[in-house]
């Protein structure tokens, strides 16, 4: 039973990000604090003035990393919440944020995340635990499995989830931010080097270093703050989910895919809206087929079409349903703390028309939706 209880209005005052990529020369803290930086002058508040802050990170980099991260702006006494929750950290952080403030706790709220992800695989599991002997903690195994079955169920051909990391290139090579911005053809996609059969190494989001950071405000304290009502952007829903009992196994990525449908229906039920209302969307694509599914979870498009309607264009830019309109996972790369409330900068840039050449035209209404080890899913939503 869904229990919803939101008072203040909240709104997103600023956003910050600092690029995607490898960046040998800065630490964990000097990533995140560029963010903080962009996100405080964007918002054109004081740090002096946020009251609380909710920092996402995964790696473990020494203890309370936000503490570290904020001590160069001064650390003023206020709460500082450090969130693991797996991929889903930043978005977490973020939807802890908003429940602070519409609960009337606090006034504003600065969510912020940041990771610099070691090279090579991603494992998920403790050091000690058998998956990790047997090749079932490598996450691009699961994902090829998934990949697999979806195409024995659809029909869906290894081009149409190729065509997922073409159409990913192609918005990355508009945005300054992504860490991969170089295009590539269908074929060459198709005959990169093998990861996971079926998926090859374009269909997988790189590894990535980056750092992210949302003000957040209530709707009736903007004008104490002196916050530009013109530039805000409403959190209309906010939700995390995790999973439920599963015979199979609820957390079996080949098994299970992330629950991301219930969350998305409770989304919808808070903010009053519905699929056909959204204008945009960001969902996680670790991999190729992790966009497909997360569309169809979301009730964007049914069940076994959204290969089709990326063939057709209707993903991209242009399209009906405006996918990773910033390159996604798939070639921004994934700083696991960071990339929750990166696809929320990426809403927000959109839906105040301040996305220049990726721009989607009378954007009203977006939808960012991430996902994490252990069944974890938040969905937030997001009107201007």
């Amino acid at each position: 039973m869904t229990q919803f209880r939101p008072g203040r209005e909240v709104m997103v005052a600023g956003v910050g990000l600092h690029p995607f990529g490898r960046f040998s020369s800065k630490d964990l803290a000097a990533l995140a604090l560029d963010a903080v930086l962009e996100a405080l002058k964007d918002a054109d508040v004081r740090w002096k003035d946020v009251p609380v802050a909710y920092f996402g990170h995964v790696y473990y980099q020494g203890m309370s990393v936000g503490e570290t991260a904020l001590a160069k702006l001064g650390l003023t006494g206020i709460p500082i919440i450090n969130v693991e929750n797996a991929c889903s950290s930043g978005s977490t952080a973020f939807w802890q944020a908003y429940w602070g403030i519409t609960t009337g706790v606090f006034d504003m709220a600065l969510a912020f995340g940041a990771e610099k992800v070691p090279r090579g695989p991603v494992t998920v599991t403790a050091d000690e635990s058998p998956d990790r002997y047997i090749g079932a903690d490598h996450m691009m195994a699961g994902y090829g499995l998934r990949m697999r079955r979806y195409m024995e169920d659809t029909g869906a051909p290894p081009a149409a989830l190729a065509q997922v990391a073409v159409k990913s290139r192609q918005n990355a090579a508009l945005n300054p931010y992504a860490h991969r911005k170089q295009t590539y053809t269908l074929e060459e996609v198709l005959n990169s080097r093998p990861i996971a059969d079926p998926l090859t190494l374009y269909q997988c989001c790189p590894t990535s270093e980056g750092a992210a950071a949302a003000i957040l405000c209530a709707g009736d304290a903007l004008d104490r703050y002196g916050i530009d009502k013109s530039r805000c952007i409403k959190v209309a829903g906010a939700v995390l989910r995790s999973g439920g009992y599963n015979s199979r196994g609820s957390d079996h990525s080949a098994f299970s895919p992330y629950r991301t449908e219930p969350a998305a229906l409770d989304a919808y039920e808070m903010s009053g809206l519905g699929p056909e209302d959204v204008d945009l969307v960001q969902v996680h694509d670790a991999a190729t087929i992790g966009e497909l599914q997360q569309l169809e979870a979301l009730h964007l498009l049914p069940y076994g079409e959204a290969w089709v309607a990326t063939q057709e264009g209707r993903t991209g830019l242009a399209g009906s349903i405006p996918t990773n309109t910033d390159g996604g996972l798939l070639a921004m790369g994934h700083p696991f703390g960071a990339t929750g409330i990166r696809m929320i900068h990426e809403t927000v840039t959109q839906l105040r028309g301040e996305a220049g050449p990726r721009q989607i035209a009378d954007a009203k209404v977006g939808l960012a939706q991430c996902s994490g080890a252990g069944d974890v899913t938040t969905v937030h939503i997001f009107t201007r």
